[in-house]
């Protein structure tokens, strides 16, 4: 028998420190509040404490969900952790969060190190679980302190990015049907969106820094993202994810109610709107207090929609990610 799987709960864990556009202009003088807020749709971003780390996050928005939805942690069977900010190399901080957690030992647990794309992901693999009778209630969470990772000099990523943590609950019931998924990856592009150093490849820092096509500097030891290459992808990516979704799902383009995508940008997001004839009113931008929180920014923008009444009973609702990776996914939520 396969086991049908559902979104029961969402909850998210922003951190204290709130940088605003108005701080950030003071470091960069030539930029204005206004242009920040036009270019990605952000006026502030959340960062976390230099102690605070994607495991602690995780941790407080898994206390939130359980808090919210009376969720037992002692119902856990498995948790599944996304982020590319480990508490550790090693051990996975999934299995650290399993004991904060007070999750039995009988749970399984495990990291992924995916980004942009990582809640659906997540989602999928929560889905498989379930589906097949290996778990009943999978606590998914998703973390990044991508903040961390960006150079101080690093202006357009610092005006992008917010630090944050979701914890979805996915289950054998709960008020939202995951559907089929879409899944892609086309790892010739990894070196679009990266941090060269600190890892296996190249352990030590090596200070290495050039210039790309676009004049913008390329740090080997911080995150760097060539954006006009993540911006063609995503407009190859992403229109041609929506036809296969709505194949796999048996459905057509009047059928789907919202769209809740990867918070990238506000220019990527109006562009993909516009490209795939989508119309404002069915479509979620919303990044002007969080940022791009990365792997979280689905769970984060699908539960704005739900407790703003966005999102409700009887509706279908697309969701997708896009980037790190570079990779894509999505699927189909029934309310």
């Amino acid at each position: 028998m396969i086991n049908k799987a559902y979104i029961k709960g969402i909850s998210y864990y922003l951190p204290e420190r709130v940088l605003t556009n108005e701080e950030l202009i003071k470091e960069f003088p030539e930029w204005s509040v206004e242009k920040v807020a036009d270019k990605v749709g952000v006026y502030s971003r959340h960062i976390a404490a230099e102690n605070e780390t994607a495991g602690d996050m995780a941790e407080k928005a898994a206390m939130a969900l359980f808090a919210e939805y009376s969720i037992k942690s002692s119902d856990i069977d498995f948790v599944l952790f996304c982020t590319q900010s480990p508490d550790y190399f090693l051990p996975p901080t999934a299995c650290v969060l399993q004991n904060r957690l007070n999750i039995p030992t009988s749970a399984g647990a495990f990291d992924y190190n995916l980004g942009c794309s990582g809640c659906i992901y997540g989602m999928a693999i929560a889905k498989g679980l379930v589906s097949a009778g290996i778990a009943k209630n999978v606590l998914l969470l998703t973390a990044e302190t991508y903040n961390k990772y960006l150079h101080p000099d690093d202006k357009s990523n610092r005006s992008i990015f917010g630090d944050g943590a979701a914890a979805c609950l996915i289950s054998t019931d709960g008020f939202a049907e995951i559907g089929e998924f879409v899944l892609g990856t086309d790892g010739s592009g990894a070196e679009y969106l990266i941090v060269k150093t600190g890892a296996s490849r190249h352990k030590a820092f090596s200070g290495g820094q050039d210039i790309d096509s676009e004049g913008h500097t390329h740090r080997d030891d911080y995150l760097y993202m060539n954006g006009s290459a993540i911006f063609n992808f995503t407009l190859d990516a992403v229109p041609a994810m929506m036809k296969q979704l709505l194949i796999k799902n048996q459905l057509e383009k009047n059928n789907i109610d919202y769209y809740v995508f990867h918070q990238a940008n506000k220019f990527m997001l109006t562009t993909i709107r516009k490209v795939c004839g989508i119309s404002k009113d069915k479509f979620y931008i919303d990044l002007e207090n969080v940022g791009n929180t990365v792997s979280s920014t689905v769970l984060i923008g699908l539960k704005e929609c739900v407790d703003k009444g966005i999102i409700q009973s009887g509706m279908r609702i697309m969701i997708c990610g896009f980037g790190v990776g570079l990779s894509w996914g999505g699927t189909v939520l029934s309310i």
